[in-house]
């Protein structure tokens, strides 16, 4: 019965590559049944051991007892492995065995969302992108806007001021000043931007926020022409029943200055708690380029008009998608923005 005995060799080697690869705990199992189990396959070779001659059965039982200590060891070791796995994985939060997960994408903030859509809308209008920095000089900021020192509008426009006399700017308007003093007429910008104002924070304020002003200076340019891209501008942004108008209003770098109001969207004009039953949204103030701005910069005020205009992006975003808080803006709670 050496036949016997190789049989039980062979199957000892096989045994042993097979636990050797077992990969997690069901396969493990699988394995067990088949060569440890009651009617697995070393049994079954120890079931044929009845038929062994005396004389050849000390030989047989030796490799029978040998392949089943060596297969057994084998399945302790794979059990000792995989258990050793686990706990390495409980230990770091990690399993490698378990399918990737998809990284979730984020979007654009709604701030961000509005800045880009309305760029984009003076864009089609023929209006370039304009930049300037965030922390401006007193000149730029005022003065050369037609705000001296003793002027009472800077009182509503107090900022922040650094120990060399520089300060963060309250509005985009400087970034105009910088372009006419160093662009020719005509000019058609767009000057997107963060601005700070010492506000105290509430539902409708914040000592940071942003803006986006117009520039159109050429010949000939009227308040018909503010009107005419304003009133495209709502249409495109807010949909195609909104309408604009105009309120006199004073501002020291226009001349006339006037505020304009967008039909409110909520109730379509005909008033709701939004528009406090007015049937308007106040958004911002425009005017014609006061000719005091232009001496300032080198342009001829005989020969070039032109208008201005500013309005808070938060303003619109809130208007937009219905935010009560301008707070809900900062906050960077994912629960809230994720939503749009």
């Amino acid at each position: 019965m050496a036949e016997l005995a190789r049989e039980f060799e062979a199957l000892e080697r096989e045994a042993v590559d097979r636990f050797g690869a077992v990969r997690d705990v069901a396969e493990l199992e699988q394995m067990r049944v088949r060569y440890l189990g009651r009617r697995g396959r070393i049994p079954g070779l120890l079931g044929q051991m009845r038929d062994v001659s005396p004389q050849d059965r000390p030989a047989v039982g030796r490799a029978a007892n040998h392949a089943k200590r060596t297969v057994q060891e084998a399945f302790e070791a794979a059990r000792r492995r995989l258990s050793r796995k686990d706990s390495e994985a409980a230990a770091t939060g990690l399993d490698v065995t378990l399918p990737g997960r998809r990284r979730r994408l984020g979007h654009a903030h709604p701030i961000t969302q509005i800045m880009d859509e309305s760029v984009a809308i003076f864009r089609r209008l023929g209006f370039v992108v304009a930049d300037g920095p965030d922390i401006e000089t007193e000149y730029y900021n005022f003065d050369a806007l037609n705000t001296p020192s003793d002027h009472p509008s800077r009182d509503i426009q107090d900022t922040f001021y650094l120990p060399d006399g520089r300060l963060l700017r309250t509005q985009t308007s400087p970034v105009q000043v910088r372009v006419m003093e160093r662009q020719a007429p005509p000019v058609r910008i767009v000057c997107p931007g963060r601005c700070f104002r010492r506000d105290t924070p509430d539902a409708t304020h914040s000592m940071n926020f942003h803006q986006i002003e117009g520039l159109y200076v050429n010949r000939r340019v009227s308040l018909a022409d503010l009107k005419a891209d304003l009133t495209l501008f709502a249409k495109e942004l807010l949909g195609p029943d909104v309408r604009v108008r105009f309120r006199p209003h004073f501002f020291p770098f226009t001349e006339p200055s006037i505020e304009y109001d967008f039909s409110c969207i909520m109730c379509g004009g005909t008033g709701c708690r939004v528009c406090k039953n007015s049937g308007w949204l106040e958004i911002s103030g425009a005017g014609m380029v006061d000719p005091a701005v232009f001496e300032a910069v080198g342009y001829d005020p005989e020969q070039w008009t032109g208008y201005a205009f500013g309005m808070g992006l938060e303003r619109i975003a809130m208007i937009r998608f219905a935010v009560d808080d301008i707070r809900l803006l900062y906050e960077n709670d994912v629960r809230f923005l994720h939503q749009f």
